[in-house]
Parts: C-alpha cells; structure tokens; sequence
C-alpha cells in the first residue's frame, strides 16, 4: 500500500528509462535460471501495472498475474466480518503467496516487488531448487546481513533469524521498527523498550525457495487464521510466520542461504534517490543494459 513511502512504490521509477526495482529482480531471476513469471497484485492497480511494467517487458517473456483482494480465498461469512471490520487491505504476505497458488506448478521462489535483492541471492535460491527437485517440503530462503538491509532514511521492518548447527532456519521474529543510530542498529519492541543490534544478525527479505507443495500444507494454517481473527481489522497472515509454524509442526524445513549482496529499497520517499544513485552504478559497472529490456 506505500503507506510510509506515500504511493505506490512497486511502480516507481529508479532506473534512466523508466524502469523500477521490480523489472531488475526479474532480470536478475531470468539470469539466474528462472523462466517464469507470476505477478501479484490488486486489481485496483492493475492498470498502472500494465501502462508502468508490462508495457515494456520483452514479448517473449512468460508471465501472468494473479489476484489478492480482501476476500480472496474467504468464504461469504468470513468475507462479510472482514469488510464489516473496516478492513482496508488483504491479509498479509502469506496471503498473497496463497492466491497465486493457482499460477504455480513447479518450484519457485518469492520475492517482494519493491526490493532489491542482488543477483548472487537469486542464483542460490535457484540452484538449491534444482538440486532440490519436486515434491519435497525442504524449502530455501536467502539470508541476509543486516546491516546490508537497513534505510537512513527512517525505520525499516525486518524479519531477524534464528538458525541451528547446520544452517536451518529455527525462527524469524519480526522487527518492526528498526533503524540505524549511531554507527549501530536499534530497534524498539513493542513495549517500547530497545534492544541493540551488531549488524552481523542474519534476516529474511522474503526472498524464499518453494515446492508447490507448500500451498496443502499452508491452506489450513490461514483458514484457522480467518476462524479467529476475520474481524480484526489489523490481523497479518505474515509468509515467515506461516513458514515457522509449518516448521515447529515438523512439517517442513528451510535451509538459509547465506548472501553477501546488499539490498535496498524502498521504504521511504527519500529513498527514491538513493535507489536511482544504486542503479547508475550498477549500470555504468556492466551489470545491466541501458535501456534494460528489449521489446523482441
């Protein structure tokens, strides 16, 4: 929804002609081996989207998009207690990997449209799949330092991971305001006390490596979810709190793959510019082409 950046930052613009911090994690996925493309979105922007992204993608790129509405997925009771709570917006990121349930056939990985999250991230989520092959529930997620992960332009929400001995996700708490101070990293829980980062603490940015298998084993955890918490206006079906209770139920396992890319994005309007300064870099080093697509 943008509501910190002030509109809708999945479409602005950071790169010379036009381009946005989605179509370069598309171009480093298609990079790394990924050959699909499923975009989700609310339909009342699904005009902009396709004026704004679509317009310019290659023609011979394969994508669809899928749908994430309040209702989606919600039986009429549950659907009428929603909007009767005043609910402005779906359920979460969890939710929307669920509605796009119908696009995905084979493994995938999932990533935010306003982040950006370096190539070498993509290439390990993709060659882990491979390896992995179907039907399995050891799923991947790309971990992230975070002091890589952090705006100075305000606070940032993260997702700080725990791990075992062999690099398995055990839990990710999230941390909603969290910010830089002093050369340091805070962030204020919410009785309002603070704790203190190194920087070195291992997050998730929501880029994860899945197995449609996922969608069976997620599906009843949000249907307990809307049970009890359809009229509450502010509930959040959150992916990694999906993920977590799939994995305390021994339902499935995440290996995280450690990253050494930088992310941003953005977060706040001010970060716009920051953004567009990253991406001429980028460019001017080779990384991507100027314009980045072609049409052909």
């Amino acid at each position: 929804m943008g509501s910190r950046y002030g509109g809708i930052k999945q479409i602005a613009p950071v790169g010379r002609f036009g381009e946005t911090i989605l179509e370069y994690s598309l171009y480093d996925a298609l990079e790394a081996g990924f050959d699909r493309i499923v975009f989700l979105l609310r339909r009342d922007i699904e005009g902009d989207f396709r004026d704004a992204i679509l317009s310019r993608l290659p023609v011979r790129l394969r994508s669809c998009l899928a749908f994430q509405e309040i209702d989606s997925l919600l039986g009429s009771r549950d659907a009428a207690k929603a909007r009767a709570s005043g609910r402005s917006k779906p359920w979460g990121t969890g939710h929307a990997l669920l509605c796009a349930a119908c696009e995905l056939d084979s493994p995938f990985a999932v990533v935010n449209a306003d982040d950006f999250y370096g190539r070498q991230s993509f290439r390990l989520v993709h060659a882990f799949l491979a390896e992995a092959g179907r039907g399995t529930s050891h799923w991947c997620m790309a971990g992230y330092a975070l002091r890589n992960t952090t705006s100075p332009k305000g606070y940032v929400s993260r997702g700080l991971c725990e791990l075992d001995a062999f690099g398995h996700l055990v839990s990710v708490t999230e941390h909603t305001r969290l910010f830089e101070e002093g050369g340091g990293f805070v962030s204020v829980l919410e009785d309002g006390s603070r704790l203190v980062h190194s920087g070195d603490e291992v997050v998730s940015m929501n880029l994860w490596g899945f197995d449609p298998s996922i969608f069976s084993l997620a599906m009843p955890l949000f249907d307990s979810f809307i049970e009890s918490r359809a009229a509450d206006p502010k509930a959040e079906f959150y992916l990694p709190g999906m993920i977590s209770d799939l994995m305390t139920g021994g339902q499935a396992k995440v290996s995280v793959l450690r990253t050494t890319d930088t992310w941003f994005g953005l977060t706040w309007r001010e970060d716009a510019q920051a953004a567009r300064t990253h991406i001429a870099r980028l460019v001017e080093s080779g990384s991507y082409p100027e314009p980045l697509w072609s049409r052909t």
